[in-house]
């Protein structure tokens, strides 16, 4: 199989690279020319369109997961700007080119978010749940309108809302790891929140499902086992031997973060279950947190994403 993936130098396309290569796929990576380039796969530079829409014509899938981190800058507009353009813009790009293809790929698989639903409390979310409100719920909605258009070529466009996710190098565990190995994790707020995690095994093994099977339209990218922070925290702690019960009020990390964003990244209750991926027979390798969670501390490797 033939598969183009944008954003292939982030920490889901890295892995996911990996997986496709090591199962036999041809991968074509759409990265900007200066990112590395991961195995000596092929890169086609987004700063060219007319050379990677040439590239990937006759290609069996797309997986497009290129965007803007949202996490790594404190936001003001420049950056809530580039959140959504990377997103929103770059995806108008993708599904332009894919309109000009004389082959087009038979699936498109679009990075997503579960930040579709907004801050919805205990209510539990399912690829039936309705939109929510706040910056990162606009930008999803958007994002998600832009992937849809593809549907006018493309057979198959799945939304690969995606969680929270676990993994060694990448991700939250790369600021939350280093305290909690030091005993300083804890809560944040009051830890009622709920949180949906996803091993980057996962992560990658249900790209790879969706690209394989009939799935189409939303698709929430997420373990079994949503769990309130506090939970998360603590069971981090006996991952790691250490207690986590230090917690960091949300005026702290409003103050720290700004306002919006500690409430839409950190304070957030967004309690999200499987549903499509369960009812098309995935099964996942880490169905706990403390499996996630495990895997991501004392192991790492993607063995186990082997597909």
């Amino acid at each position: 199989m033939r598969v183009a993936v944008s954003g292939a130098s982030g920490l889901i396309g890295r892995a996911l690279v990996s997986v496709l290569r090591a199962r036999g796929d041809e991968v074509l990576a759409l990265r900007r020319g200066d990112a590395p380039d991961p195995a000596g796969t092929p890169i086609f530079s987004t700063n060219d369109e007319r050379a990677w829409f040439d590239a990937i014509d006759g290609v069996d899938a797309v997986v497009h997961l290129a965007g803007a981190p949202i996490g790594e800058r404190r936001w003001n507009a420049a950056v809530r700007s580039s959140i959504y353009a990377s997103r929103v813009v770059g995806t108008r790009s993708v599904v332009r080119g894919l309109r000009q293809l004389t082959s087009p790929p038979r699936v498109l698989v679009c990075a997503s978010a579960i930040g579709f639903y907004g801050d919805r409390g205990d209510e539990v979310l399912t690829e039936q749940s309705t939109a929510g409100e706040g910056f990162l719920a606009r930008v999803v909605v958007d994002w998600e309108a832009e992937a849809l258009r593809a549907r006018e070529v493309v057979g198959r466009v799945v939304l690969a809302r995606t969680g929270v996710v676990l993994a060694p190098d990448g991700g939250v565990l790369t600021r939350l790891l280093p305290m909690a190995r030091l005993g300083l994790a804890g809560p944040f707020g009051h830890g009622r929140q709920f949180m949906s995690p996803i091993s980057l095994v996962d992560e990658v093994r249900a790209i790879v499902h969706a690209i394989d099977t009939e799935l189409d339209g939303p698709v929430n990218l997420v373990g079994p086992d949503p769990v309130r922070n506090r939970d998360f925290v603590a069971v981090l702690g006996r991952v790691v031997s250490r207690p986590a019960v230090l917690p960091v009020p949300a005026p702290v990390l409003e103050v720290v973060l700004g306002s919006e964003m500690a409430r839409e990244l950190l304070l957030v209750s967004q309690r999200v279950e499987p549903s499509v991926l369960g009812a098309s027979g995935f099964a996942f390798e880490h169905p706990t947190v403390h499996a996630a969670l495990s895997w991501a501390v004392r192991d790492g490797s993607l063995t186990a994403a082997g597909v």
